[in-house]
């Protein structure tokens, strides 16, 4: 296939470009380099502009959308929170109806979101079926799903992949506790009750391979089907590196990052379950919390 992918430098799209090019695929990075012409692997584009080469998008099999402003990277002020809004609902709006203009659309479109959509779940396992919650990342995936639109209005078949915490010692939330439980400093937040629905990188990267011929349109959990409460994901860290775990106080993340950012990605509970992946066929490599982090870190 000809597959085109937007984020193709962050954690996710680095890594699933290597994969889709070791089986087989083309893949055609869309990127914004001001200045600079593109290589033959490579397309520009430039949401913020509103300007994309659509001529290197007709012909194209298919499009992950995977680009938008880090959620958790710097406080939530409301500039920052504006910038990771239109990062996402721009970017998207800008492809979707690209893409349904084209002579040669795509015939399907992974396009990004996250599990924020559901809010606070509490205990409650939630699959596709549950209703959006309240706050800003919930509104924020709303938008950033609607801007979709034009696409599934062209009859492109669109699939938009909710996506949990990724487990990977190179990026992301994962990476960035490592430190601190070598050190034997990693712990619990808060009552350590709530869930966090978590996916190992690699089964994702798979996860999005098998979505891109199957069957299945609308929201899709990219998550593991075991959520884990953060005690549990914090005991399981301690053993996998072989290290004492303790108890942190929220004080030092929310005067790093505001309590609003802060309580929303660390104390929020999402028992988030993938029935559509499950019900598709797909199997997980990593469905426990254990396996995945005694093949990341271990």
């Amino acid at each position: 296939m000809d597959i085109a992918i937007t984020g193709s430098s962050g954690l996710i799209g680095t890594k699933l470009r290597s994969h889709l090019e070791r089986g087989g695929h083309r893949v055609l990075r869309v990127v914004r380099r001001a200045g600079d012409r593109p290589s033959s692997d490579e397309m520009l584009w430039d949401p913020a502009a509103g300007t994309i080469d659509e001529r290197a998008l007709d012909g194209i099999d298919a499009v992950v959308h995977l680009a938008g402003e880090g959620i958790g990277e710097k406080r939530w002020t409301a500039e920052q929170k504006e910038r990771i809004r239109s990062s996402r609902t721009d970017g998207t709006t800008l492809l979707a109806t690209t893409l349904a203009h084209l002579d040669r659309a795509p015939k399907r479109l992974l396009s990004g979101s996250a599990i924020g959509f559901y809010g606070d779940t509490g205990e409650r396992p939630t699959d596709e079926s549950g209703p959006a919650g309240t706050g800003y990342l919930p509104d924020l995936c709303i938008a950033w799903e609607n801007a979709a639109q034009p696409a599934i209005d062209a009859g492109i078949s669109t699939a938009f992949l909710r996506t949990g915490v990724v487990l990977s010692p190179d990026g992301g939330a994962l990476a960035r506790q490592l430190p601190f439980f070598k050190a034997g400093l990693g712990g619990r937040r808060g009552s350590g009750r709530q869930f966090i629905s978590w996916i190992d990188i690699d089964d994702y990267i798979t996860a999005v391979e098998w979505l891109l011929t199957a069957d299945v349109e609308g929201p899709v959990n990219l998550t593991a089907p075991t959520p884990v409460t953060n005690a549990t994901f914090v005991k399981a860290l301690g053993r996998a590196l072989h290290r004492p775990t303790t108890i942190i106080p929220m004080f030092g993340p929310r005067m790093l990052f505001g309590k609003e950012l802060a309580d929303t990605l660390l104390l929020e509970s999402q028992r988030i379950i993938p029935a559509v992946l499950d019900r598709s066929g797909h199997e997980f490599t990593y469905p426990t919390i254990d396996a995945s982090l005694g093949h990341l870190v271990a």
